[in-house]
């Protein structure tokens, strides 16, 4: 259904600045979505302008300088590293008389390529049918019209634009409708943790910051990694161990970029949800990258459009062991006056600075928890393979009754499930 650039193909880029807009589109980042999605950009062509051009974007001048470099150096497509409306796009593919793409279109064929699941299949899916909707042009010239009805005595029937569009419309509904269905079996699976008090983590950040590294590290997942932009789409949940809580949950998710189209986040919802409902956010941020600042205001922007900008972050340097500066280097934190970190610097690749990472979430996710000393009879062993099986037995010293003395830290709602269960189990317990 939409039509991708091969990966053969030779493209122009286009880059305009506006005066009046402190945030710009980035270049450089730009020049790298182009690269990930396996297109070769051969020349870049750049401008400045007060405001887009309502026909082309550009002025006829800039328009011209596109149409010489295509012809200089044999380009096939010319990207926007903008929003081009759908005549604009139309208008300028006329002119220079090949291949116009958008930014939007360029993130989309990305993340084409990159969707592994059904569920980020459909997503792109669905993402690309309501980019596409607006874009259609009427291609079918030798039909002006379909006749309708039996002896075609209806008249004018649908021009075949008309048929595209309706096709289009059905097949988002059917995909809605499926995505519908993951939403409910991902909640389904967020009511059973929040039932069982599991703590949720979600790791979000920047692309390219690191996150699928650092995933793999905390959790031995095999994530795939490599160094270009949204290497990772489909979200990914793992269980980790972390003493003092037991298990909880953490969730690798996709990376954020400048400018993400509205498209995207529409069609990610069901898995961007994993992030607005998590207890807390792993905010990794790429140390060694000289906009660092910029890329965090980018995603606290992101979170803030999906709902999760109230949930609690946990600032996380990755590659510090590329900084020169010493002062800074992985395996440093910095506290609050209680003394809980508030952020640190790590090195995922490596494996340094994830000691610090595991005593941060214990001390972010500790708020009502039950620590102490349990006093287990020889008889109450099934009470402590349940316990076990909690993965909330911290230490099992075995005591002069033949029973066991366990040190325990689990949640107050687990607690409060084994004291109905268990009678008398309070006055069997000595807090820590």
């Amino acid at each position: 259904m939409f039509e991708r650039p091969s990966s053969a193909e030779r493209a122009v880029l286009v880059h305009v600045n506006f005066r009046h807009l402190f945030e710009q589109a980035d270049l450089h980042e730009f020049s790298e979505l182009t690269l990930a999605a396996g297109i070769t950009p051969v020349a870049t062509v750049t401008g400045l302008r007060d405001k887009p051009d309502p026909k082309y974007y550009v002025g006829k001048g800039k328009l011209e300088e596109i149409l010489q470099v295509i012809t200089l150096n044999d380009a096939t497509l010319v990207i926007f590293n903008h929003e081009l409306t759908p005549s604009q796009e139309r208008n300028v593919q006329r002119y220079v008389k090949c291949r116009v793409m958008s930014r939007t279109g360029l993130i989309l064929d990305i993340f084409a390529q990159r969707a592994r699941t059904f569920e980020g299949k459909l997503q792109v899916e669905l993402a690309q049918l309501e980019h596409m909707s607006t874009r259609l042009v009427r291609i079918w010239t030798h039909l002006e019209r379909q006749k309708g009805g039996i002896g075609l005595r209806g008249g004018p029937g649908e021009t075949q634009l008309e048929v595209d569009r309706r096709l289009i419309r059905a097949r988002i509904l059917t995909i809605e409708k499926r995505l519908e269905k993951v939403r409910s079996q991902r909640q389904q699976g967020r009511n059973a943790r929040q039932r069982a008090q599991v703590p949720t983590i979600a790791l979000v950040g920047y692309t390219n910051a690191g996150k699928s590294t650092l995933f793999n590290t905390l959790t031995g997942a095999d994530v795939w990694v490599a160094n270009q932009l949204f290497a990772t789409l489909d979200p990914t949940l793992r269980s980790l161990e972390v003493a003092g809580l037991g298990k909880i949950v953490i969730a690798d998710t996709v990376g954020f970029i400048r400018q993400l189209p509205h498209t995207l986040v529409d069609a990610f919802r069901a898995t961007l949800e994993e992030t607005a409902t998590a207890s807390l956010l792993i905010h990794v941020v790429d140390a060694s990258d000289e906009k660092y600042e910029d890329n965090i205001h980018q995603v606290n922007q992101v979170l803030a459009e999906i709902g999760a900008e109230t949930i609690p972050q946990l600032l996380v340097f990755n590659k510090a062991d590329l900084l020169n500066d010493p002062a800074y280097h992985a395996g440093l934190a910095e506290r609050d006056k209680d003394g809980k970190i508030t952020k640190l610097w790590v090195s995922a690749l490596k494996g340094i600075g994830l000691d610090l990472l595991r005593e941060a979430l214990q001390g972010r996710l500790s708020i009502d928890r039950v620590h102490g000393v349990l006093h287990l009879t020889p008889e109450q062993g099934q009470l402590r393979a349940q316990l076990y099986a909690f993965r909330v037995v911290i230490q099992d010293i075995a005591n002069a009754e033949g029973g066991w003395d366990l040190v325990i830290n689990l949640t107050k709602f687990q607690w409060d499930k084994l004291c109905q269960q268990y009678a008398g189990l309070s006055q069997a317990f000595s807090a820590l």
